[in-house]
């Protein structure tokens, strides 16, 4: 099968990360053991979804790893004109929730690992699917446990997120928080003897644009990246009950999304300090005033040196001259950082088309991507090497 064709399989899962992938990993399992290929599966500890792990080639050497997630973000409330979880092919198209980010990838990493069953690999091509990536990289962990533990660590990841086939060799790392705001309730006739949470919340969002000010303005730069410098956002508020009483907590989720170069805890904490002197400043009317923060979630960014062998290695299986870095969040961090592997990010498609209705990859990207994939397979039957 060519990448077109197990990209209409993989499409027709419909993987939201809010449901299991099983069926989809089966689908992978299955493909792959046609070929005489064996998967490792590490499932989720509720068992309702599952990484996958395959190597082709030599077991006992370090290889190259494709990377993909097989999750996608829903259709609710999206106004798509064609079905998103079939496949439909249109003035060189490939249509489909996915389609992008990131079965594009997954599809051809899969065609590839069909050809390398039939070649004498010297050096191994490993293959790695995991699960709820696009909820924040979670899935991932348990895959990165078990290779940890393996006898051998791969010497590249190639990370296929969408990148218009451009080698990307960074992204920002992401801080998710959350900020529970504690006032005091009341009759809003006597609001001035009660103490708002919401205004507790709104002067800490005041605090966060501040800091956001900060970044702009003083803090680290990254001119690789469309918005140079680290970033603070808030998500999402939630409070009240009835406009008649005055609310007694306010729950804010803000992130911090930071360049290199900056260190996230360090932010954090200075948004903690910020948090206590408001909070303080209101117990004189309420000595309960708090404003509690809790980090829910957190990825590493990447930052591949871009006069790296890993990197020149991926530009020779592109033809590309230059680098990019992207502006999304990728696992590729996490395995730069816990394997201590070189990490690059690459694949077929734009992440403009991620995440929207009508979502589509070009058959030309897929192309792309095969021919990069071909000639790594050349690569690895050429020759061992040790580094790259």
């Amino acid at each position: 099968m060519d990448s077109i064709q197990i990209l209409e399989k993989l499409i027709a899962f419909p993987t939201v990360s809010r449901v299991s992938n099983l069926d989809l990993i089966g689908y992978v399992t299955e493909l792959l053991a046609a070929q005489g290929i064996a998967c490792q599966i590490i499932r989720s500890a509720d068992g309702h979804k599952a990484n996958l792990f395959a190597t082709i080639g030599p077991a006992d050497t370090p290889g190259v790893m494709l990377s993909g997630h097989t999750d996608v973000v829903p259709i609710d409330g999206q106004d798509w004109t064609l079905p998103p979880f079939e496949m439909t092919a249109r003035d060189g198209r490939l249509y489909g929730r996915g389609a992008a980010d990131m079965k594009g990838f997954v599809a051809c990493a899969l065609a590839a690992s069909v050809k390398a069953a039939k070649m004498n690999l010297q050096t191994p091509l490993h293959l790695a699917l995991s699960y709820d990536e696009e909820i924040g990289c979670i899935g991932v962990h348990s895959l990165i446990d078990m290779l940890k533990a393996a006898p051998h660590r791969p010497l590249l990841c190639i990370v296929g997120e969408p990148t218009n086939m451009q080698v990307a060799t960074g992204h920002k790392g992401k801080l998710a928080a959350r900020a529970l705001c504690r006032g005091r309730e009341g009759h809003s006739a006597l609001a001035p003897l009660a103490l708002n949470a919401i205004h507790l919340g709104c002067d800490f969002v005041s605090a966060l644009r501040q800091e956001q000010d900060r970044l702009a303005r003083d803090g680290a730069r990254d001119g690789d990246y469309d918005v140079p410098y680290t970033t603070v956002h808030v998500g999402k508020i939630n409070a009240g009950v009835a406009l008649n009483i005055v609310p007694n907590l306010c729950q804010l989720d803000f992130e911090i999304r930071n360049v290199a170069a900056d260190d996230p805890d360090q932010i954090l904490d200075g948004l903690r300090a910020q948090a206590a002197r408001i909070a303080t400043a209101a117990s004189t009317i309420a000595p309960e005033a708090a404003i509690d923060i809790d980090i829910t979630n957190t990825y590493p960014g990447l930052d591949t040196p871009a006069n790296s062998q890993a990197v020149a290695f991926v530009k020779s299986l592109t033809g590309a001259n230059d680098t990019i870095k992207v502006a999304y969040g990728t696992e590729g961090g996490l395995f730069s950082r816990d394997l201590g592997t070189p990490t690059i990010v690459c694949g077929p498609g734009s992440m403009a088309q991620g995440h929207r209705p009508d979502e589509f990859v070009s058959a030309e990207q897929l192309r792309r991507c095969d021919d990069m994939l071909e000639h790594l397979l050349q690569r690895l039957a050429d020759h061992q090497f040790q580094t790259v």
